[in-house]
């Protein structure tokens, strides 16, 4: 899979989705179109949590020192 942006991936999944539930595809394309959903949906909690990680809040205190304090 190319380098996707987050947004793109999720676009991309919101589509899987709606393509599921209309039921209206047969099985074996269905878990094809499955399996990209899967692939996609650890690629979005891969990108959150990345950004969860540089969120690790670095506050510049009053004294200059850098601060890591974690995003809850």
């Amino acid at each position: 899979m190319a380098k996707k942006t987050f947004e793109s991936a999720i676009e991309q999944l919101d589509t899987i989705v709606r393509e599921l539930e209309t039921g209206d595809i047969p099985l074996e394309q269905a878990i094809k179109i499955f399996e990209e959903g899967i692939k996609l949906s650890q690629l979005c909690t891969k990108r959150l949590d990345e950004t969860e990680e540089k969120m690790s809040l670095l506050i510049k205190a009053a004294d200059g020192q850098l601060t890591n304090i974690p995003f809850e």
